[in-house]
């Protein structure tokens, strides 16, 4: 183990207590009008953090447990005809991301150049527009308890990242950098 008990309890508290505590007092106000939508925002999806080990040990426990959270909620609100599912970006070119590369939105690629794999990530607006799209599918209630990615949904409803793409993050993970091979993002971007 890396971190101590006390970090290690502060990163369940901080990705497992504020979705349960949010969760809590939303709850009510959700199940007051049919149609309503939980969406808990974690890092990977079900299927990804069922197989790999995602970080350190409390890490991997909480984004277990957003994705599990969401599937517990859906049983809770069906009744109410309200819908809840995870939902997990990909590689996200967020600002602590783009500072940490020293890099902007507008010359994000240069950052893959000492990154590779920093080619696939995509912008907040991309999981932003993925909330968007199941907030107005009027069928939303099919995906009630499921772990959703972004790129997954881009395909399904057509919207894109701010450079007109539709990065599909799990999906390179999964066949591109956990399987060793070199950075490419053909036909993942």
């Amino acid at each position: 183990m890396e971190s101590s008990l006390d970090m290690g309890l502060r990163t369940l508290r901080l990705g497992v207590d504020t979705h349960a505590i949010t969760s809590h007092f939303a709850m009510p106000l959700l199940i007051k009008t049919p149609g309503g939508l939980v969406v808990e925002v974690t890092d990977g999806t079900g299927e990804y953090n069922a197989t790999n080990y995602r970080v350190s040990f409390f890490y991997d426990l909480a984004k277990a447990s957003v994705n599990r959270m969401a599937f517990a909620l859906a049983h809770e609100l069906q009744p109410y005809g309200a819908t809840a599912v995870s939902l997990t970006p990909g590689w996200l070119r967020s600002e602590q991301m783009l500072e940490n590369y020293g890099v902007t939105e507008s010359n994000w690629l240069e950052a893959a150049k000492r990154s590779p794999h920093f080619a696939i990530s995509e912008s907040p607006a991309f999981v932003g527009r993925a909330v968007v799209a199941l907030a107005q599918d009027p069928d939303v209630s099919r995906w009630n308890g499921k772990s959703l990615s972004s790129g997954q949904l881009a395909k399904i409803y057509g919207f894109t990242d701010l450079d007109g793409s539709q990065p599909d993050a799990w999906r390179y993970v999964t066949e591109v950098q956990d399987a060793g091979k070199p950075a490419d993002v053909t036909g993942y971007r």
